[in-house]
């Protein structure tokens, strides 16, 4: 049993986020629908659907870009917390995503673009960094393993150098977790063998993981717990190896297929 588990399978850990009933609607369309979870700090979380089921909607629902419709039974809370400052809140998070990615096309350096993390903004320029700032993005480069790349152009780097820099970005602030949304679109085999191994380290170093995806390949073998999402609805939850299974996945996603499992980690085929 995990250190952080008691024994009715609950974790002893406070609960990062608490959803009851939330459903958005935006221009007369409703993205979510009336979801409902928890999730605990520490926990490494993957939510699993296709392309349209409303998984970076929740994510924005989670940092406050999109609020629920009101009602009496709605809870919408994060970090025990009903209402937020946006900016603390999202300093408890960090997010990576290619949307993000694509928004840093300025020749700024690796070492910048983690800096700017301390500020929320895409780069340094009229931000000074303090020696404190500095120090961190040291140890977050140093623990990255990504200190020889600090003073290249981000527009200079692979898609896979990019990303682990987004990543350390993210990090400054030592957040609880680490939401990553679709986040090895665009990487070649070796770039997704580094960014696997380097989110496996972020895990086992005790910061929660709730990786978005559509792609069981992406689940590092930390993972414990699968939310399954499609039209806006949660519609499975439970542990990985209970969810990530022929029936579970094919029936979610509409195909026939088979899936294998190793090492940890696990592969879709047959489809």
């Amino acid at each position: 049993m995990d250190a952080n588990t008691t024994l009715s399978g609950q974790s002893s850990l406070p609960p990062l986020l608490e959803f009851r009933d939330v459903t958005v609607v935006k221009d007369e369309k409703k993205l979510l629908d009336s979801l409902t979870v928890t999730i605990y700090e520490g926990e490494h979380v993957a939510i699993l659907g296709p392309n349209g089921a409303g998984k970076s909607t929740f994510i924005k629902a989670v940092m406050r870009e999109y609020y629920p419709l009101r009602g009496e039974d709605v809870i919408f809370r994060v970090g025990g917390k009903d209402v937020w400052h946006v900016t603390d809140l999202r300093s408890n998070f960090g997010i990576v995503s290619n949307e993000l990615q694509y928004t840093f096309t300025r020749e700024i350096t690796g070492r910048d673009v983690v800096l700017s993390g301390f500020f929320s903004s895409i780069g340094l320029w009229w931000n000074e960094a303090t020696p404190e700032m500095e120090q961190k993005t040291d140890e977050v480069l140093r623990f990255l393993e990504i200190s020889h790349l600090a003073d290249r152009l981000i527009t200079t780097m692979s898609s896979g150098e990019a990303r682990r820099f987004l990543i350390g970005r993210a990090l400054v602030h030592d957040p609880k977790a680490l939401i990553l949304d679709e986040p090895t679109t665009s990487l070649d085999l070796h770039a997704l063998h580094t960014f696997r191994a380097t989110l496996r380290k972020i895990a086992q170093a005790g910061t929660g993981i709730i990786m978005v995806t559509h792609m069981l390949s992406d689940i590092i073998p930390e993972t414990s717990r699968i939310i399954l999402m499609k039209d806006g609805k949660f519609c499975g939850d439970g542990p990985k190896a209970k969810m990530l299974t022929d029936e579970h996945i094919g029936g979610h996603f509409g195909v026939p297929l088979h899936i294998r499992e190793e090492d940890g980690w696990y592969y879709v085929t047959g489809y």
